[in-house]
């Protein structure tokens, strides 16, 4: 996997968010909202970047096959570029000129949904205009994907096309505009996890008035209060129809669905020249009787559909109400719907002493999800990523109990529960890196057993961290948590992770984040914790950079504190997720301060 990074690393908290706000650091491309499905559930899932175009070569437009790590492609009028005047990542992408296709000489066999390229225009060159199309037999036959795309920027900007389309398949990319201008192409990544089918996408029902009726859609009867079906072109939509709220409008479901609700997403956007909207999405588990908001509140403010992602994780009848909350008469247009069902039970850390505050990015237990794959340990829970053989985040709950006087095992070891198939990481894949590995649920948090201890020194507990980082300001924040625990009385609930990347170490297989981040709730002692969290709570939250060059070992760890907030909005999970949302929305905007 090819990762990119766009980053000096500054050395505070602060100064560290301010920089991230405008620069760009994708641990996969096509990154979106905090709230969008690409931030969550897509990229835990199946996303590789499967062509970077480093491997091969060709210097002349002529037609020829070329061998990358992908497979052989065609180069027709355009070649390897290798450049100053190449628009690229690492040392070489594609320049195509005229008509030049780039055409993939082989099938991948587990479809596509998404599909990422970078382009930009080369030299001083003039706009370009360029197609992606796909083939489902072996190239007998071609498909444009999605529209026509202008490259008119000389910075490398992704281009998102959705495929959906399942088994075998093969690309081509065509420039269309004929002229003698250069685009290249670089990083072309495919998403195969083929999301699930629209619930409802407003389009067989009509309603042209405002007033409260009930329509029935594809999916059955919803009713509609200060709300319609629009037709118009100020209306965002796919397809025809999209749904349209005014005021304080409802949109409902006057049915339920049977198998609960895991993730759902919903597409929204500003009508017309309307100004932003807020709005929240409600559920009922007893047939419309009493209602739960699920997650936090939204505002509109794009005139272009955009992906808002809840994680309901409710099993069994479930119905759903979208509400526009602020009261003004903006309107903002509603489409697609998407319902994932409910796939939790014993496997998704609901019963999990480790996750009573909530499972960050409703990992399960399903190999299914390689990117978003939940384990459970007596000690710990995570969701682990296959796909670059890191945890996505560790979680563990921390009182006196789980302290003792056992000593350090250091038996590092690869964590022998992972799929057969799957990457195993093993206690040397790190040795010469120049990196620790570094714990995330740490050794000393678990000294009341041996087996506690041993636990900690599996692999799927260890990301690649610079020293500076792991033996400087990180082991003192562990050491600070520790003693609120032994001198003062508290308990902890503590998420752990990293987010971006640096490269890779043990021949690629394993990814380097950027950053490393923690999360601890801090609560005095006592039973029913969840009860117990309000807007008092404490709560601290870091983020620090993992570029040994950038962070001291002597560095503070309180210098690099952040609300929850941020972490959420640079790793799109979402934390805290069973404490009611009117209580996270103060706690997770708080930076620590004691």
């Amino acid at each position: 996997m090819k990762f990119i990074l766009r980053l000096s690393v500054p050395l505070t908290a602060a100064a560290f968010f301010f920089t991230f706000l405008s620069c760009n650091i994708p641990i996969e491309p096509a990154q979106s909202s905090p709230s969008s499905p690409d931030n969550l559930r897509h990229r835990l899932n199946k996303v590789s970047v499967w062509e970077d175009f480093e491997a091969g070569s060709k210097t002349a437009y002529a037609t020829g096959d070329v061998t990358f790590a992908s497979g052989v492609w065609t180069l027709n009028d355009a070649l390897v570029g290798t450049s100053s005047s190449d628009r690229k990542n690492g040392v070489k992408s594609v320049r195509v000129r005229n008509s030049g296709i780039v055409t993939m000489k082989f099938d991948r066999t587990d479809g596509a949904s998404t599909v990422t390229i970078q382009h930009a225009t080369f030299g001083s060159d003039g706009n370009s205009t360029w197609q992606l199309w796909y083939s489902t037999n072996s190239g007998s036959s071609w498909t444009q994907a999605g529209s026509t795309v202008t490259t008119s920027s000389t910075t490398l900007t992704t281009a998102s096309f959705t495929v959906n389309v399942t088994g075998t398949i093969r690309f081509e990319i065509r420039k269309t505009d004929g002229s003698a201008n250069r685009v290249n192409f670089d990083d072309f990544v495919i998403n195969d996890d083929i999301p699930p089918a629209v619930f409802e996408n407003f389009e067989t029902g009509s309603k042209t008035s405002y007033a409260a009726a009930d329509v029935t859609l594809g999916s059955g009867v919803w009713n509609l209060d200060d709300a319609l079906l629009g037709t118009l072109s100020n209306d965002r939509k796919n397809g025809t129809k999209s749904a349209r709220i005014r005021n304080s409008g409802k949109v409902t479901m006057k049915f339920d669905k049977a198998n609960g609700a895991g993730t759902v997403t919903i597409l929204h956007a500003k009508f017309g020249t309307d100004a932003n909207t807020t709005w929240q999405l409600w559920y009922s588990t007893d047939s419309g009787s009493s209602w739960t908001q699920s997650g936090s509140t939204v505002t509109t403010s794009s005139t272009t559909l955009t992906s808002a992602s809840f994680a309901v994780n409710v099993s069994g009848a479930i119905r759903f109400e979208i509400r526009k909350t602020d009261g003004t008469s903006n309107r903002v247009n509603f489409d697609d719907i998407t319902i994932e069902d409910y796939s939790g039970g014993g496997g998704d850390g609901g019963n999990s002493e480790h996750l009573v505050l909530g499972n960050p990015t409703a990992a399960v237990h399903d190999t299914t999800f390689t990117a978003n794959y939940y384990m459970e340990k007596p000690q710990y829970v995570m969701s682990y990523n296959s796909t670059i053989s890191d945890p996505n985040w560790v979680a563990w709950h921390l009182d006196a109990s789980w302290l003792g006087s056992t000593p350090r095992q250091n038996d590092f070891r690869a964590d022998s529960s992972l799929p057969v198939s799957w990457y195993h990481v093993q206690a040397s894949s790190f040795s010469g890196s120049g990196y620790d590995r570094g714990h995330m649920c740490p050794s000393a948090d678990r000294t009341s057993s041996v087996e506690n201890n041993s636990a900690t020194f599996l692999m799927t507990n260890m990301l690649p961290q610079a020293p500076n980082n792991n033996r400087g300001p990180w082991a003192n924040l562990e050491s600070y948590l520790r003693s609120l625990v032994t001198g003062s009385g508290k308990e902890l609930y503590i998420y752990s992770g990293g987010y971006g990347t640096l490269g890779t170490v043990d021949n690629g297989h394993v990814n380097v984040p950027a950053y490393t981040w923690k999360i601890a709730v801090v609560l005095d002692n006592g039973s029913n914790d969840l009860s117990r969290v309000t807007t008092s709570t404490r709560v601290i939250a870091v983020i620090m950079t993992n570029d040994n060059s950038q962070i001291s070992l002597s560095a503070d760890w309180k210098t690099f504190r952040v609300s929850v907030d941020s972490i959420e909005s640079v790793t799109g999970y979402d934390f805290l997720s069973n404490v009611s949302t009117s209580i996270q929305s103060v706690i997770e905007a708080r930076v620590d301060n004691q």
